[in-house]
């Protein structure tokens, strides 16, 4: 682990691969010092804003360095969501061949495993779900999509995602959902949160 200053109230811990991110993740979340005020996972990273009024830069260090990581979460005391995704996605004759699975081979495998939120980012209420097989590990498109709708629910890397609203995106697109991903009014407005568990099921 390498810890960074970012400004006088939060560190940057580095990680070497996404599986640390989420073991210490998971063991920091649980474990949160007072003055620890957020913990912001990435694929290789977890930002930790913290008061210094309440904690100090070297406790905040200390904690970082000290807490064992957990490496798997526990699913039946984790959040768990369900999301019915219509397999009609642009992207998704094109994924059948790059993995080689077929259609139908690609709906099992998006569906047949759990898959959990490492982190959120480029949109609010975008999570990147990691966790399925490989064989759904495809390249993002050579060319993005000016315009993806909210809902679509696309592959990218290990990772699968779902839009929370209209934007570009050079995901493979699959398919799409009429789940609320983002709702502002919601509390809290993001459905899929770090450390939240997904089911995909076909429509």
């Amino acid at each position: 682990m390498r810890v960074l200053d970012v400004g006088d109230a939060a560190v940057l811990a580095e990680f070497e691969d996404l599986d640390t991110v989420l073991a210490h993740f998971r063991a920091l979340d649980d474990g949160r010092p007072p003055g620890v005020v957020e913990l912001v996972p990435a694929a290789r990273t977890i930002l930790v804003r913290f008061d210094r009024a309440a904690a100090s830069r070297d406790r905040v260090v200390r904690w970082l360095r000290t807490t064992e990581p957990r490496p798997d979460a526990p699913e039946d005391t984790s959040e768990h969501v369900r999301i019915t995704v219509r397999y009609d996605g642009p992207d998704l004759e094109e994924v059948a061949e790059l993995t080689g699975l077929g259609v139908a081979g690609v709906i099992e495998a998006h569906t047949g495993t759990s898959w959990t939120v490492a982190f959120s980012g480029f949109a609010p209420g975008f999570g990147y779900l990691a966790g399925g097989v490989p064989e759904l590990h495809v390249p993002r498109r050579s060319t993005p999509r000016t315009s993806v709708p909210a809902g679509a629910v696309g592959l990218a890397g290990e990772f699968t995602g779902i839009y929370p609203r209209s934007s570009p995106g050079g995901w493979q697109l699959i398919g799409s959902t009429d789940e609320q991903i983002w709702d502002a009014r919601r509390t809290p407005p993001a459905l899929l949160r770090p450390g939240v568990i997904v089911r995909f099921e076909s429509e």
